[in-house]
């Protein structure tokens, strides 16, 4: 979830406006960057309870105990609620507290693995001050969805109000999910076209190597990603595997006019959000949304907008990546690494394309139907899609190799793929080796996780 809004920006009265916005994010190879995100789970170490914002151990009070590192405070209203730093990273809270990096937009994976131990070190550090952990799963392992206390961010209120009439499971989202994701850019218009196709179609390959989430309120679930399962439903017009992708014709125009058609949250205006849950940006372009008649938006209420939907691969003037269950240390950097050597290198993306090139529809929503339980034993012409996640880790091996990008040792980024080669050889996703650990180990008892899967 993004950050709090800030109001301003040109008066927009025409889609081409909102077109050239988004084909403005372009940009040559040279100035290709990495950005990112990982969330995870607070807890307390007595009980394993979740943690409130209010108190002296809580959420806020980590917030302000960050500080000491530098981080200056980010309010939503009179509420602390983030962080931000001057390279352009920022620490934000999600709506059951859980705890986001966004890291900022830089040039080499090992720069990326250097900003998530950073931060982790100093996040346990505050932590252990305050008697709390953090955990890396995609799903939260114990707490029912009335255990998980709100944050006072203000547009959660009307998404909390909202989401329930769109699907089941929108709360769950909100409050029990975590999630890595990586936001890369884009040469042209075709090359974004390329890039969302191939990543799309892939995404649910992705999802099973990073399936970590088969806890559901201290049981196994049935489900190796029940986060993934979860994302089945939340909200058909914000969520999925955007088929209009794949038509002909597909670029900018076609997304925007697929963004003016998703049914709006809020428009924040003179510090306050004003509920328009349901309402068409189209019309508020036009001057006739219902809440703010007789108003246009401007560019920070268009930028809001765009971070509304919720799709497996979502476009802004970068394209993110967000179908991948929250894990343990490795595989924060693990995520990056995979797209990067698919999207950053020039022969692994045309293969990737040409792997992709001749998938139906329904073979796509069939693989984000039935990945979720299944995983990497999940049929797919003929194999399973443990055969497709081996060729995919491959071809991003040899793209990173190609990059060769190396580190102060010499070495190049392909190594932070072995959490994932690991899982491709073996067809054991970090679920399965959790299930395994319940079962016998943890002899059918959920606590242990909180010690094992903890940063």
């Amino acid at each position: 979830m993004s950050a709090p809004s800030a109001s301003g920006g040109a008066p927009l009265t025409d889609k081409r406006q909102l077109v050239e916005y988004l084909a403005g994010g372009a940009k040559p190879a040279p100035q290709w960057r990495i950005g990112t995100e990982h969330e995870k789970f607070v807890f307390r170490l007595a009980d394993h309870g979740t943690v409130p914002y209010e108190g002296a151990n809580g959420i806020r009070a980590l917030l302000e105990g960050l500080r000491r590192y530098g981080w200056q405070p980010a309010f939503d209203g009179d509420n602390l609620v983030g962080l931000t730093d001057d390279k352009g990273g920022a620490i934000s809270l999600e709506p059951g507290g859980q705890f986001e990096l966004s890291g900022a937009p830089i040039e080499t994976l090992h720069q990326t693995c250097a900003e998530v131990t950073e931060h982790l070190t100093q996040v346990r550090v505050v932590t252990g001050e305050l008697g709390l952990g953090v955990l890396g799963l995609g799903f939260h392992p114990t707490a029912r969805r009335q255990d998980v206390p709100w944050m006072p961010k203000r547009r959660y209120a009307v998404m909390r109000r909202y989401m329930p009439t769109k699907g089941a499971l929108g709360l769950d989202m909100m409050l029990r999910t975590c999630t890595v994701q990586v936001n890369l850019d884009f040469a042209d218009e075709a090359d974004m076209v390329r890039k969302m196709r191939m990543s799309l179609a892939l995404q649910p390959v992705v999802a099973a190597l990073f399936a970590n989430s088969p806890f559901v309120e201290g049981k196994p679930s049935g489900y190796l990603s029940y986060r993934n399962h979860v994302w089945t439903d939340v909200d058909p017009d914000r969520t999925g595997l955007l088929p209009f992708v794949f038509e002909p014709g597909f670029g900018f125009e076609r997304y925007v006019d697929y963004m003016l058609d998703v049914p709006m949250y809020f428009v924040y205006r003179d510090g306050q959000y004003v509920d328009v849950a349901g309402q068409s940006f189209r019309d508020f372009l036009a001057a006739r949304l219902p809440g703010l008649p007789g108003q246009v938006p401007t560019m920070s209420d268009w930028n809001d907008h765009l971070t509304t939907v919720f799709p497996e691969v979502r476009l802004k003037r970068y394209i993110e990546m967000r179908g991948a269950d929250g894990g343990p240390w490795r595989r924060l950097c693990a995520l990056p690494a995979l797209w990067t050597g698919l999207f950053y290198d020039a022969a692994a993306l045309d293969a990737a394309c040409a792997l992709v090139a001749d998938w139906t529809r329904e073979e796509r929503e069939r693989l984000r139907a039935d990945i979720p339980r299944l995983g990497l034993k999940t049929p797919f012409r003929g194999g399973t899609v443990r055969d497709v996640a081996a060729r995919v880790v491959d071809l991003a091996r040899a793209g990173l190799r190609r990059r060769n990008r190396v580190d102060a040792t010499g070495q190049d980024e392909s190594h932070y793929l072995a959490p994932l080669s690991e899982t491709a050889d073996t067809g054991r996703t970090p679920a399965e080796a959790l299930l395994e650990d319940y079962a016998t180990r943890w002899g059918g008892r959920i606590d242990p996780i909180f010690a094992q899967e903890a940063y």
